[in-house]
């Protein structure tokens, strides 16, 4: 596979890769395996089953597989970065715009207009992954019930206690593994097929080295800001607990995210995170990127460049160090058994940052906006890009007839 061919398609996707994991996984499987007989539909299962066992962007880690597969580090590498700059060009090009000191009145209105609908994207981004999560656990009122508390416990944890979100999903897929071994063999759950952005068993490079390091991750995760000095040291730190810890997907570390960056480093207003999650959902690319917003107003744009290098960094290294074995985690009982408990715990954590985010909406019209958002994804089951867009546009005609729109 000359690599000239991964450059110009990856970069492709990463165009016009709009609509986050669900939209970047049927460019992957469109291009890889059935335009082009490049990888078996095996080989891709598989690697959409090894993207949702680890932490970090489920989607741009399979994007980087798919390219391993077809030339090796060298390829992995170059099809991730080609898969990635063209949404961080571009998300970095509007930091500027929405962060900047003084915007015209019509960016400050598609701004509001565009976070207000950010609570319902959460909440319409957990309903989706739901049926999926379901039918991993068994028909048994125990499991069923399991599966419940673990969706409440994701939701409580990131509702009153955000910076511990990561710990509270390790510990529900920790202790649905106890439960699996204690229980003796056999498949925790139904097995169904990787859907979205799912919860992860951790960095290792086999199931055993998965499960046997997850409680180390733990400290740090609880450890919080705490150990990382104030200005680019604690950015680096929040872009590692976001690369690194973000297990369930981009959605689960954003109440994690915006403790660090607005109440601990005050590096911009709850609304101004609300424009971040809002540009990271509509920008092509993956949802992580948002930490490159909050690297520019931490920094500038060396200080969003710098986010989005270490967010990165270990989707690489856990594809090309781990990539032949990746493979195992698909048919491991234990790995399939934690992504039961910490995928329920992260779909409840998705669900309840709605909840953070819907706090930061100051103006009233923005909570009319919020309902025609919500009506808009869960009852007519349309595009989330599409209700970021009308959002921001009736937030600009909100603002050009005199509406608040101050943060």
């Amino acid at each position: 596979m000359p690599l000239a061919t991964i450059a110009g398609q990856w970069a492709r996707m990463g165009v016009i890769g709009f609509g986050g994991p669900p939209a970047h996984i049927v460019l992957l499987r469109t291009l890889c395996v059935d335009s082009r007989p490049w990888l078996s539909a095996r080989e891709f299962e598989d690697g959409l089953a090894a993207a949702n066992l680890m932490p970090g962007p489920a989607s741009t880690q399979l994007a980087i597989f798919c390219a391993w597969k077809l030339r090796g580090a060298a390829g992995a590498v170059l099809g991730g970065v080609c898969f990635i700059v063209p949404g961080l060009i571009i998300i970095l090009a509007l930091s500027a715009a929405f962060l900047a000191g003084s915007p015209p009145l019509w960016v400050q209105g598609a701004a509001a207009g565009a976070g207000a609908a950010v609570p319902a994207v959460a909440v319409q981004a957990a309903v989706s992954l739901l049926p999926a999560s379901r039918k991993r656990m068994a028909a048994a009122r125990a499991t069923r019930v399991r599966w419940l508390a673990y969706l409440a416990a994701g939701a409580v944890a990131v509702a009153t206690a955000g910076p511990f979100v990561v710990a509270v999903l390790l510990a529900c897929g920790l202790a649905e593994v106890a439960i699996h071994l204690r229980a003796g063999p056999g498949p925790p759950a139904v097995p169904g097929p990787p859907a979205g952005p799912g919860s992860s068993a951790g960095p290792g490079s086999s199931a055993g080295g998965v499960l046997g390091g997850l409680p180390f991750l733990a400290g740090p995760a609880i450890a919080g800001p705490a150990i990382a000095a104030a200005g680019i040291g604690a950015l680096a730190w929040i872009a590692i607990k976001v690369g690194a810890l973000s297990f369930g997907g981009g959605f689960v570390i954003i109440p994690l995210m915006q403790h660090d960056a607005v109440v601990t480093y005050h590096w911009m207003s709850g609304a101004q995170f609300l424009n971040a999650v809002a540009l990271g959902q509509a920008t092509p690319g993956p949802v992580v990127l948002t930490v490159a917003v909050v690297g520019y107003a931490a920094a500038g744009i060396g200080g969003g460049l710098l986010a989005a290098l270490i967010a990165f960094l270990p989707s690489f290294v856990f594809v090309i160090a781990g990539g032949n074995h990746l493979g195992r985690l698909r048919s491991s009982d234990r790995a399939q058994a934690f992504l039961s408990g910490a995928g329920s715990a992260a779909i409840g954590a998705i669900a309840g940052a709605a909840i953070p985010l819907g706090l930061e909406l100051g103006h009233p019209w923005q909570a009319v906006l919020l309902l025609l958002a919500a009506a808009w994804l869960l009852a007519l089951r349309r595009g989330t890009v599409t209700a970021l867009l009308c959002s921001a546009g009736l937030g600009v005609i909100a603002a050009l007839a005199g509406a608040p729109v101050g943060h």
